[in-house]
């Protein structure tokens, strides 16, 4: 299986909450997983505020965000170019999606392209999840989140 992660989907790879069983589950077969080079932020962000919120402590914090770095390269990147930048645009325009949103669903679908086989898109945010649907690609989990 292929899978695309974007940033909701993949913390729960590293943090304990709502979803997390799933992914544990989606990790045990054997896939090839990718995501976009701004997952790195988006995951270093998710965690410093997880932290500020008193959800994570900052050695808990700081111990996910190492595991998550220490493996960064077990994925494959999709690297941001100007043309997936203006592919990017036209989604978040065309689905009213938010930037990193459009993005992840760009990067998706411009893997999925250069494999040239299809790529499932595992998501935890509601809307991204929806204009992939709506798009006829893969989604995980199956059902809304």
């Amino acid at each position: 299986m292929i899978v695309y992660l974007d940033t909701s989907a993949l913390v729960k790879r590293y943090v304990q909450e709502l979803g997390s069983d799933e992914m544990a589950e989606l990790f045990k077969d054997e896939l090839l997983a990718g995501t976009s080079s701004i997952t790195f932020v988006e995951m270093a962000a998710a965690l410093a505020k997880s932290e500020r919120t008193g959800a994570l402590s900052r050695a808990d914090a700081s111990a996910v965000l190492s595991r998550f770095r220490s493996e960064w390269n077990l994925m494959a990147h999709i690297r941001l170019s100007e043309p997936l930048i203006a592919r990017a645009a036209s989604v978040a325009w065309d689905h009213g999606l938010r930037g990193y949103d459009a993005t992840h669903l760009a990067s998706a679908f411009f893997w999925q392209e250069l494999l040239g086989q299809k790529v499932c898109l595992a998501t935890y945010d509601r809307q991204l999840w929806k204009a992939a649907k709506g798009l006829d690609m893969e989604t995980f989990p199956e059902v809304q989140p």
